[in-house]
C-alpha cells in the first residue's frame, strides 16, 4: 500500500468496518442494560441479542472476524481503532468503564456464535455484584459452565491497571539512550555495533506505541536528560514510527523506519562540540563544517550495512533529512528528484523536535502549538504538505504535553488526544493546579465529556509557555512511569 495516495477502496472498507464496531458498541451497551431490567426469556432482550448477533454475523461474513478490544481506554474492532462523537460517547464510556471493572480486555465472536450465547454474555456482563479483584474468573466461569463455546474473553493485563505499562515504557526509552550512547561510544572502535540489540529496541518501542501511543509521545517531552544528540535521536525515533504508523507502513517498515531515525544524526559524531553548542550565530566556515553532517553520517552508516542488520534507506535518511520539499537545503549537492519517503518523515520530526527543545542558542523553545503553526506555514517548500497533514493530525490541535489554560482557571498538561477530528479541541487534560494556581496533581479529565446539558463544562482558553511558569512538562510523565 502507498500511504501517499488516496485508496478510495480501501477508505470505504474502514468506514464501513467503524461502522460495524460502533454499532456493536451500541449493541453491547443496550444488551446488558436490557439484562439488568428483563429476564433472559423477555422478548425485547431477546430482540437486543438478536440485533447484536447479526452486527457479529456481518462483521464475520464481510471482514472474516468480530473482535472488540480495549487497549488504554481506547476500543478497536478488527484492530480499527473506533471513534466516539457526542451523540455515542455515553455508550463507549459505559462499555470501557464495565470491561475494566470485570478485567476483561476483549470479546473475541467466533463463528458459529449463536443467539443463546449472545444471551448469555450479555447476562453475565450485566452482573452488578461481583466479588473484588475476582470478576473476570466469576464471569469465564459462568460461560463455561453455560457451554458458551465460540465467544471467548481476553483477561485486562494487570500492568494496564497498575501503570506497570507506563513504567516499562519508561524503561525502554532510557535504555534507548542509554544503547544509543554506547553505540556512539563504540564507533571508529574495533567493537562490532550491536545492530541487532538496536532492531530489537525498535520492537519494543513500536509495540508501546501499539499499546499506549499518547504516553510513549508525552515521553518525547524529555529533553536534555542526557547530551542532547542521544535524546534526539531517540525522540525522533518514537515519532517517526509514530507517523509511520499513521501512514499505513507495516511493522518490518516501521522498524526499519525506527532504526533509520535512530541513526539520522550519526554524522554529528564528527562534528565539533564547540560547533554544536556556540550559544551565537554560525559563521560560514562553521556553517559549511555542520552541513558536512548528513553526508559523514552517510558513510559512517555505510560501514554499518556490512553487518547486514542495518536498513539501507537509514543511509538514504541519514544524508536526506536536511533536504526540503522543494529540494533546497543541505547537501548542496543533493541531485534526486526527490528524496526517500523515510526521509521526508524524519525530517518533519526532527524539525518538531529540534525546534522545541531548549539550545545555547535559542532564546526560548516554540512550544508544541508554535511549532506545527510554523511548520504548517512552510508546508510544501519544507516539508511534504500530505505527510505534514497527517502528522499534524496525530499530534492534535494540543499536542501530548501542552500546557494549557481551562476555563475554570485551572492548569493541566495534555496527556491524550482525542481520535474523533470532532474533538480535537477537547483532549484529555491532567490538572496541575486548582483555580487558584496551587500546584498538585490532580486527576485527569476528558474534556470531550459532556455534562447533563450536553454541554462541555471545561474547555481550553490557551496554551501556556512551561518555562514562564517554572514547570517541567517531563517531570509529570516521569511520575506516572514511577
Amino acid at each position: 500500500m502507498n500511504p501517499i495516495n488516496d485508496d478510495g477502496g480501501l477508505q470505504e472498507k474502514t468506514k464501513r468496518l467503524h461502522e460495524l464496531g460502533v454499532e456493536l458498541v451500541v449493541r453491547l451497551n443496550s444488551g446488558m442494560k436490557s439484562a439488568r431490567i428483563y429476564e433472559p426469556n423477555n422478548a425485547l432482550f431477546r430482540r437486543q441479542a438478536g440485533l447484536l448477533l447479526k452486527i457479529v454475523q456481518t462483521s464475520q461474513a464481510e471482514f472474516g472476524k468480530a473482535h472488540l478490544t480495549l487497549r488504554a481506554s481506547t476500543l478497536f474492532y478488527n484492530n480499527l481503532r473506533l471513534k466516539y462523537g457526542i451523540s455515542n460517547y455515553r455508550f463507549f464510556k459505559f462499555l470501557v468503564q464495565e470491561l475494566k471493572e470485570i478485567g476483561t480486555s476483549g470479546i473475541i465472536f467466533e463463528p458459529e456464535t449463536s443467539e443463546e450465547e449472545i444471551q448469555q454474555l450479555l447476562v453475565v456482563l450485566a452482573k452488578s455484584e461481583r466479588k473484588p479483584g475476582a470478576a473476570f474468573e466469576e464471569l469465564a466461569d459462568y460461560l463455561k459452565r453455560r457451554a458458551v463455546e465460540h465467544i471467548r474473553l481476553e483477561q485486562i493485563d494487570p500492568c494496564e491497571l497498575t501503570g506497570e505499562k507506563e513504567r516499562r515504557a519508561a524503561k525502554v526509552y532510557f535504555l534507548g539512550i542509554t544503547h544509543l550512547e554506547e553505540t556512539f561510544r563504540h564507533e571508529g572502535s574495533k567493537e562490532k555495533i550491536k545492530l541487532s540489540t538496536t532492531r530489537r529496541l525498535i520492537q519494543s518501542v513500536f509495540n508501546h506505541l501499539v499499546d499506549n501511543e499518547s504516553f510513549v509521545q508525552g515521553l518525547t517531552n524529555i529533553k536534555n536528560f542526557h547530551e542532547y544528540t542521544l535524546n534526539h535521536s531517540l525522540n525522533v525515533c518514537i515519532l517517526a514510527v509514530a507517523l509511520g504508523r499513521r501512514l499505513g507502513l507495516d511493522r518490518n517498515e516501521l522498524v526499519d523506519l525506527g532504526i533509520s531515525a535512530f541513526f539520522h544524526d550519526f554524522g554529528k559524531l564528527d562534528t565539533p562540540k564547540e560547533i554544536l553548542e556556540k550559544p551565537a550565530r554560525l559563521d560560514e566556515e562553521e556553517r559549511q563544517i555542520i552541513e558536512k553532517h548528513p553526508h559523514q553520517g552517510a558513510m559512517k552508516l555505510v560501514e554499518f550495512h556490512r553487518f547486514k542488520n542495518l536498513p539501507l534507506r537509514a543511509i538514504h535518511v541519514a544524508l536526506e533529512h536536511h533536504v526540503k520539499e522543494d529540494l533546497g537545503g543541505y547537501p548542496r549537492y543533493f541531485r534526486k528528484t526527490s528524496s526517500n519517503l523515510f526521509s521526508k518523515i524524519v525530517k518533519i520530526v526532527d524539525f518538531f523536535d529540534a525546534v522545541t527543545t531548549k539550545r545555547v542558542y535559542r532564546a526560548k523553545p516554540f512550544t508544541r502549538e508554535e511549532a506545527l503553526r510554523l511548520m504548517l506555514e512552510q508546508s510544501g517548500r519544507e516539508f511534504h504538505p500530505v505527510l505534514l497533514s497527517e502528522f499534524i493530525k496525530m499530534m492534535g490541535v494540543y499536542p501530548v504535553g501542552s500546557l494549557v489554560l481551562l476555563n475554570s482557571g485551572e492548569i493541566g498538561i495534555v496527556v491524550e488526544n482525542n481520535p474523533d477530528l470532532s474533538f480535537l479541541l477537547q483532549p484529555k487534560v491532567m490538572l496541575i493546579t486548582d483555580s487558584q494556581r496551587n500546584k498538585k496533581i490532580g486527576e485527569t479529565i476528558d474534556l470531550s465529556e459532556p455534562d447533563k446539558e450536553g454541554k462541555f463544562s471545561r474547555s481550553i482558553v490557551k496554551t501556556l509557555n512551561p518555562e514562564q511558569y517554572g514547570i517541567r512538562v517531563e517531570d509529570y510523565f516521569l511520575v506516572r512511569a514511577q
